[in-house]
């Protein structure tokens, strides 16, 4: 049964089990971000949580250990959790029978889990053990579910999520007529996208871009660790260079090169030996080959994907529905040169009636440019 969150308390536990999850990003892939904050019958909070490490403690689980920490009782509490709990053993044990175990009375979860193995399972466990299940409505349950899109479309399509970022002049160029394209951005638009990729579980470039800019794509943050994520470079005749950057620091991160059956063996074979992997995508036609390495990297239970160039790949992608988020950082500077590179270069609409719109957009100032973050489609 869904419900309106009983009151504005009730909604602020949500949103704060909302904040707690965040404490997972960027650990906790393939599964998802989870925050749970438990309150006792008079209305305190005695215990929180959330999903820290892939493999660590669910962030029920990590909630009630909390309580155990303070010495209180859970039993005939209420949890406030952003995902249903679920009722299956994976890295963890069931998260709905240690809710049993523990005699907590009411769960309100924000967002439903999309996976064949947990929809609806947990929530319908609980209730059948006596227990008083919700599934909230309202801006908290719109934020869980945007929380863990990667996680969402992964579950329902099998293909990650596609974000693609981009630094533009104010004139809607991502690089000049020669391919020149080193630093359009600030300072600190840099490093946001450093931490972003810290987060991902893979960025993708396509073989014109490594070519103009023999770019590193590891994440390289002024403050902490960032995690490599795998590089995955669309090339289809395997022309990746050999003395490329990517190539070069293939010990901080791994390297993914997809191309087509017609990439020369020998060409192949050299990325091989040096220690990239391979994968030579089916297909006859660019958006057939785009469809299966996408599907490959569903496979790998990547689920984040970050696109970072270039416009002839974005194009594509675009045109083949697959982007559903764009992050433009515009900056305060002009081109106006004829040949210079647009943000997308497919086939796209020959109309403006026919152009796509957004489903939310939001901006924001980064150092001395603004960032637009579009986002196309919700899962």
């Amino acid at each position: 049964m869904a419900a309106e969150t009983g009151t504005e308390t009730e909604s602020a536990h949500l949103r704060r089990a909302l904040e707690l999850a965040e404490g997972g990003r960027g650990r906790v892939s393939p599964n998802p971000l989870v925050g749970a904050v438990i309150v006792s019958p008079s209305g305190e909070v005695i215990g929180e949580g959330f999903h820290a490490e892939l493999g660590d403690l669910h962030a029920e689980r990590a909630a009630l250990r909390d309580c155990r920490e303070r010495g209180v009782d859970p039993t005939g509490a209420t949890l406030f959790v952003t995902l249903e709990p679920c009722a299956h053993s994976g890295r963890q044990p069931p998260c709905s029978e240690a809710l049993l175990e523990a005699g907590v009375a009411r769960v309100v979860y924000a967002s439903e889990d999309p996976t064949g193995k947990a929809s609806g399972r947990g929530p319908g466990i609980l209730r059948d053990g006596g227990v008083d299940v919700e599934l909230a409505r309202g801006p908290e349950a719109s934020a869980a579910r945007l929380l863990n899109q990667p996680f969402r479309k992964l579950a329902r399509t099998g293909r990650p999520l596609v974000t693609y970022k981009a630094a533009m002049t104010l004139d809607g160029r991502v690089a000049a007529p020669g391919g020149d394209s080193r630093w359009i951005s600030s300072a600190e638009s840099r490093e946001l996208v450093h931490r972003r990729r810290g987060e991902c579980d893979a960025i993708a470039v396509g073989i014109g871009t490594v070519l103009a800019d023999d770019p590193l794509l590891t994440a390289r943050p002024e403050r902490g660790e960032g995690r490599n994520p795998l590089r995955v470079v669309f090339d289809t005749r395997a022309r990746l260079p050999l003395d490329s950057a990517l190539i070069g620091s293939l010990e901080e991160a791994p390297v993914l090169v997809v191309c087509s059956g017609e990439a020369p063996t020998a060409a192949r074979s050299a990325l091989e030996r040096a220690g990239a992997e391979l994968l030579v995508a089916p297909g006859g036609d660019p958006a057939s080959r785009l469809a299966a390495a996408l599907d490959e990297l569903g496979r790998r239970e990547l689920g984040d994907l970050l696109l970072e160039g270039g416009p002839t790949l974005a194009g594509a992608l675009f045109d083949a529905g697959e982007i559903d988020r764009m992050q433009l950082f515009v900056a305060p500077v002009l081109l106006g040169a004829e040949g210079a590179r647009a943000v997308l270069e497919g086939k796209g609409a020959k109309r403006i009636a026919e152009g796509g719109r957004p489903l939310a957009v939001e901006h924001r100032s980064v150092g001395e440019d603004l960032l637009i973050d579009a986002r196309l489609r919700e899962w």
